[in-house]
């Protein structure tokens, strides 16, 4: 089960990698790039942390990352003028790299 969670959640970082390569680089109409690393790059990120969640090693940090991954799916549906959007997704985006960064296990012996 971890191991499929696990294989899951990689695919979904290429996906997510991809949808944000593409609004960097212009790939397609403006309209498109906004909507694939604006909205839809949050909401698999969000996606990502959902399914990271019940695999951390911390049971204390369970809830943050499903709060992380709400935020990060919360702001992708927000309306780009809203200033609260972009430090919404920001803000879940980063409380989730954090977490899932502090949450390594420690191989040192």
């Amino acid at each position: 089960m971890k191991q499929n969670l696990q294989a899951i959640q990689g695919v979904i970082s290429i996906l997510a990698i991809v949808c944000l390569a593409i609004g960097w680089f212009n790939l397609f109409s403006p309209e498109v790039n906004a909507l694939l690393s604006k909205r839809i790059f949050y909401i698999i990120v969000g996606i990502s942390f959902i399914l990271q969640a019940p695999l951390l090693v911390n049971k204390k940090f369970v809830y943050p990352m499903y709060a992380a991954a709400a935020f990060c799916i919360i702001g992708a549906f927000l309306p780009y003028e809203l200033k609260i959007t972009s430090g919404m997704k920001t803000l879940g985006l980063l409380a989730g790299v954090i977490l899932s960064l502090s949450n390594r296990p420690n191989f040192r012996q």
